[in-house]
């Protein structure tokens, strides 16, 4: 072999061995140097039901436990990561000797969430949150950190069951934040009422007396109901449930029920609106109108007793006058005589006129006029009219006899005084 090929196969081992030691460098300069505490960015590798697999760059691959995965409960790990995500982890255990890489991803959201939920209350911000749990006294939830919602904080009206609320989203406000003692509390209450206020400001600006809408009764109370009408509560008073008497609420709507309503009273400075229900349906004298007419015999039920007769109730809030001439085919000086009050009757409607509420009705015209007593001829009336007079004039004379000689014997003595 050459001196001159010699020299070549020389050089070219020099410049392989070069190279292998430019790659190792290289190599060496790529290797990840990780500590307890470092902050990695990592790619999702692996997902199992208690566990997540991740390349952070390291010689071998970390672990995230489904427990350092969520700041609350996980039944699976796939449940917030999936393969191919990118997350941000922090370095919680590592031993090269075992190969161990242990990471948490709930310890970098919790480090953050903490930050970020301090400038939230303070702008009093509105979260957004997925309920994890249903626990004893509210919910829980994810807001990077583990939040609590007591249960008088979830809705604006009392809710019983919870348990259909899990998985469900809830707009929340930050009530208050303990970092030593690992608390926070949230609302979704607070952010319902206030858009419940401004909503309230606005339909009581919006709408006017005599206006009907649609509501939802929400709640009775011993003095009636409360209707929603779209946002806002208005009160239906019992005396203005319906044309006829209403002892409870109850008897007339329950809650749920679709109701129409119109508008009495509007009260923007008080945040009150009346409404009717009654208002809404056509009046007891509209309805009798149509199904009673003059000359018409019903049933009544007498109502009040007064001087110059009885008012008797022929349909729903519909009370018309028998006078006391209309009562009875026999005198009488007061309708106590023969009504009382509750009593059923029957009456005969002699007039109406259903625009000035006035109804005339006859008792007596419900009946049949009894008979009269024939009077005795005056030739037969005579005799026993002489009769007794010639029986008393022939008892007169004895009794005049006897009288005077009873009056001699007593009074002889004075009177022979006067002689």
């Amino acid at each position: 072999m050459s001196d001159e090929i010699k020299v070549e196969q020389n050089e070219q081992e020099v410049q392989a061995v070069e190279a292998a030691e430019v790659s190792q460098e290289e190599s060496m300069a790529n290797v990840t140097f990780l500590k307890k505490g470092d902050i990695v960015t990592g790619k999702v590798i692996k997902v199992d039901a208690d566990q997540v697999v991740v390349d952070v760059g390291y010689k071998y691959d970390g672990v995230v436990p489904v427990r350092e995965l969520s700041s609350v409960n996980l039944d699976n790990a796939a449940e917030v990561v999936e393969a191919g995500q990118e997350i941000e982890l922090k370095v919680m255990n590592i031993n090269d000797h075992k190969e161990t890489l242990v990471l948490s991803k709930r310890a970098i959201e919790g480090e953050k969430a903490w930050d970020k939920l301090a400038a939230d209350m303070e702008n009093k911000t509105v979260l957004e949150a997925k309920v994890a749990e249903v626990v004893k006294g509210g919910l829980v939830v994810d807001v990077g950190l583990r939040g609590f919602v007591p249960a008088s904080m979830v809705e604006r009206n009392f809710v019983e069951d919870f348990s259909d609320y899990k998985g469900r989203t809830l707009r929340l406000r930050v009530k208050e934040m303990d970092r030593e003692k690992n608390k926070v509390i949230l609302s979704q209450k607070d952010v319902l009422d206030e858009e419940f206020e401004s909503k309230k400001k606005d339909i009581l600006n919006q709408i006017s007396v005599g206006q009907q809408l649609d509501g939802t009764v929400q709640r009775l109370t011993q003095f009636g109901a409360f209707v929603d009408i779209g946002g806002v509560d208005g009160l239906v008073h019992i005396s203005e449930m319906a044309w006829h008497h209403v002892e409870a609420p109850s008897e007339v709507v329950k809650e749920g029920d679709a109701v129409k309503v119109q508008v009495l009273k509007v009260d923007p400075e008080n945040e009150r609106i009346s409404l009717s229900i009654k208002a809404t349906q056509p009046g007891p004298w509209q309805q009798v109108a149509s199904r009673i007419n003059i000359g018409d015999i019903v049933t009544g039920t007498v109502k009040r007793l007064v001087q110059f007769g009885a008012f008797v109730e022929v349909a729903p809030g519909v009370e018309g006058l028998v006078h006391i001439s209309q009562i009875s085919h026999r005198h009488i000086g007061t309708p106590g005589e023969v009504l009382k009050e509750g009593q059923e009757v029957q009456v005969k409607v002699l007039d109406m006129n259903p625009d000035e509420k006035r109804v005339s009705l006859s008792i007596k015209e419900t009946e049949e006029a009894p008979a009269r007593e024939a009077k005795p001829e005056r030739a037969e009336r005579e005799p026993r009219e002489r009769a007794p007079r010639r029986e008393k004039e022939s008892v007169s004379h004895e009794e005049m006899s006897g009288l005077n000689l009873t009056l001699g014997e007593r009074f002889g003595d004075k009177l022979s005084k006067f002689k």
